[in-house]
């Protein structure tokens, strides 16, 4: 039972920052971000980047995959709506 569970886990962890990606093509296609706030997104990627380090010791490889694609594809999204709100 345990093994499909880690299984399920892992896909999860890993599928879970993909829903970034819309996100990413929708701020890259209008290159506007004025219904985001500046504040919530450097307020959850530091917390994010706080996480990490313990994601990455943990022997939980659900987490340890969370916390590696999550900072990859939510760094993206905090660039690209730091980048499109300073040019307003």
């Amino acid at each position: 039972m345990n093994d499909w569970v880690e299984k399920i886990g892992i896909v999860s962890s890993v599928a879970l920052p993909l829903f970034n990606i819309p996100l990413i093509f929708r701020l890259v296609k209008r290159k506007s971000a004025e219904d985001f706030s500046v504040a919530w997104a450097v307020g959850v990627w530091v917390c994010i980047i706080l996480m990490t380090p313990q994601a990455l010791r943990s022997e939980d490889i659900a987490f340890r995959a969370f916390g590696v694609v999550n900072i990859l594809f939510f760094s993206v999204v905090v660039f690209l709506i730091v980048k499109y709100r300073s040019r307003s």
